[in-house]
């Protein structure tokens, strides 16, 4: 990326946002701070940007391109865990919230966090290497095979998830599937052939169901949205970038929901983004893996007691 460059989603994520000089914002995805490195510019010394990454890595990556500014600060924690991060922030509201779901680029290249198909490595792929839970190997080696299915084909929309648990539950009578090589040549054969898809590897939605399932990104993902409303100011933002349908689901009937409960009162949240904001096509072209983003932002209502 040109110094001075800004990707288009990246701007328009900032403008929905609107960070202002002495705001208090979070950022639930640090990342290598691209979008923490921005965020920060705009609330200037006078606020406050609370970075979390429940990756250590990561917040190794982004720390030196922060280190600029002193009124940021990087927390080893999940985007779910808000009563940590509020801490965080000196128990102060947010007055902006920035989830974007993706996987790192950094994550993705690099062979031993096993979250690839195109670099050898363990099939690992958990986001914190100190968490206890299994491994994607774990999880290949001791999952039943409807459940394997059900799996695939519930994270990952893989139409195909049946062969291919079937194949996976076949190999581990003899072999053990250790390793990302493994589990894409596995998945590539029990696919035919004349129905690989034509933009993406025919593992990419085995991979990804299985990154959910170890890291259990849904299930933060819903924790999140459920709390994060009591968490902002009075007119307050909350973004998300998902990456998923399910994720994008989960994002759309949060910001629609009742304060109160099913049918109760108006929503907490009102949406800002009728129709989710995509990248263009020039952006889609340049960088492939942000094709699928989906950005969606809310504000909080004024009134109501905050958490």
């Amino acid at each position: 990326m040109a110094p001075g460059h800004i990707p288009a989603l990246l701007q328009e994520t900032l403008e929905w946002m609107t960070p202002a000089p002495g705001e208090i914002f979070l950022d639930g995805t640090t990342g290598a701070g691209g979008h923490a490195a921005e965020i920060a510019a705009r609330i200037g010394p006078r606020g406050l940007l609370v970075c979390a990454d429940a990756d250590p890595s990561m917040l190794e990556i982004a720390a030196p391109r922060l280190s600029a500014f002193s009124w940021v600060r990087l927390v080893r924690a999940d985007f779910a865990d808000l009563d940590v991060l509020r801490e965080a922030a000196g128990g102060r509201t947010f007055d902006g919230a920035l989830l974007d779901l993706g996987i790192s680029s950094v994550q993705l290249d690099d062979p031993a966090r096993g979250f690839s198909f195109r670099v050898e490595g363990p099939l690992d792929m958990r986001r914190d290497p100190d968490v206890g839970g299994p491994t994607a190997a774990e999880i290949l080696r001791d999952t039943r095979e409807k459940d394997l299915a059900d799996l695939f084909f519930r994270f990952g929309e893989e139409r195909f998830s049946r062969r291919i648990a079937r194949a996976v539950v076949e190999r581990r009578k003899r072999d053990p599937i250790r390793t990302t090589a493994g589990l894409a040549e596995l998945v590539s054969s029990a696919i035919p052939r004349r129905a690989w898809p034509r933009d993406i590897h025919p593992a990419t939605r085995v991979f990804q169901a299985l990154r959910i399932a170890v890291n259990r990104e849904l299930s933060s993902l819903g924790v999140f949205l459920d709390a994060i409303p009591g968490h902002l100011s009075p007119g307050g933002r909350v973004a998300v970038i998902s990456f998923h349908s399910l994720e994008d689901r989960m994002v759309k009937t949060a910001f629609r929901r009742p304060a109160s409960g099913p049918g109760d009162g108006e929503p907490m949240l009102e949406r800002l983004t009728r129709k989710p904001v995509v990248p263009s096509e020039r952006e889609a072209r340049e960088n492939p893996r942000a094709r699928s983003a989906k950005l969606r932002v809310a504000r909080r209502r004024d009134g109501g007691d905050g958490t």
